[in-house]
């Protein structure tokens, strides 16, 4: 009876080794060459070891190694893909498959979450356990097979089973910059308020934003990176915008306020019309007054009194002196003009 527990005590480990590398053969598709990177990638930090030398032993270095793997091996993948697309689309797309929501999904779907040595009260919260593992099994892949096998294990296990490529490069999931160009769209301001920030009981860092379009105060959104708890806090300010007609009039509200004093035409128009004060004006009394000083005045009084003692007389000109030929000249006149002509040169 001793003997039989003591053997099963032994073959315990060994036990669940197999059970193992039979879960990890499922997940990757082949079987570890060196299992203590795939132990260290799904050990998270909450255990709290340490090796001879004092130092932690966690995912977390395993787990910086896989994101720079993931974000090349994505990368090639979507650029061979989307032939001719632009580089915004391409990185839209890579974002998209690398982004924690859906490394999330797929350590649940895969089975990963189940394999993970943590203290066991953090994964209901931690938001980063299932995703942070699946970079970390990555970065294991890439120390114990290379960079062919990580490409393979993606293509295969990942874009072949669990992610139609297709609908997640053409789905919509950020939603501040949806919010950010509804904001532009309706010429409204938006802001994107700090509320706090600290840490969750086993250290991870926590942030919560709030949103205010026009100083009208939104949603918050809570989460384990800034960009996360922004993305959170304009989802939940976007389906407020859906459901809460109030909330839109509010907004409209405080912009017309703000707005009001742009909007309302101005009263005092300037005058366009220039002002010639440097002409002297032709009036008898200015004239007078300007030249009594001047140099010249005395001219102008003849030029003046001439022209005062010209008498107009509008029945000197008659239609009946214009006439369409001239008058013929007789020969006496001829001559006495020949005569006068003559006589005038002398």
């Amino acid at each position: 009876m001793l003997n039989n527990y003591i053997i099963d005590r032994i073959r315990l480990p060994f036990r669940k080794e197999k059970e193992l590398f039979s879960s990890l053969y499922n997940i990757l598709g082949f079987y570890p060459r060196k299992i203590e990177h795939y132990k260290m990638a799904l050990m998270h930090k909450s255990v709290a070891r340490r090796n001879a030398k004092g130092r932690p032993v966690n995912n977390e270095r395993l787990e910086f190694l896989g994101d720079a793997i993931l974000d090349a091996v994505v990368g090639d993948i979507v650029y061979r893909h989307f032939d001719g697309k632009r580089e915004g689309f391409l990185t839209n797309t890579r974002s998209k498959l690398v982004q924690r929501d859906t490394l999330n999904r797929l350590a649940q779907e895969m089975g990963i979450n189940q394999l993970i040595l943590s203290s066991g009260h953090n994964n209901s919260h931690n938001s980063y356990v299932g995703g942070n593992a699946f970079e970390a099994l990555v970065g294991a892949i890439y120390l114990d097979r290379g960079y062919d096998a990580c490409m393979k294990f993606m293509q295969k296990q990942i874009l072949h089973k669990l992610i139609n490529i297709d609908k997640v490069a053409y789905k919509e999931v950020n939603f501040k910059s949806k919010l950010i160009e509804w904001s532009q769209k309706n010429k409204v301001r938006l802001e994107f308020r700090l509320v706090s920030q600290g840490k969750d009981n086993t250290g991870s860092p926590t942030f919560c934003y709030k949103t205010a379009i026009e100083g009208i105060e939104g949603c918050t959104g809570k989460g384990y990176s800034k960009k996360e708890s922004q993305q959170m806090a304009a989802k939940e300010t976007l389906n407020r915008l859906k459901r809460e007609p109030q909330f839109i009039d509010s907004v409209f509200a405080a912009k017309a306020n703000r707005t009001k004093m742009e909007e309302e035409p101005v009263q005092n128009v300037p005058d366009t019309e220039e002002k010639n004060d440097f002409i002297i004006t032709s009036e008898k009394s200015s004239t007078t007054e300007v030249m009594q000083d001047s140099p010249m005045k005395n001219q102008a009084a003849e030029m003046t009194e001439k022209a005062s003692q010209v008498t107009v007389t509008h029945d000197e000109f008659d239609l009946s002196d214009i006439t369409a030929t001239p008058k013929e000249l007789s020969r006496e006149d001829i001559i006495a003009a020949a005569e006068a002509a003559a006589f005038s040169e002398e």
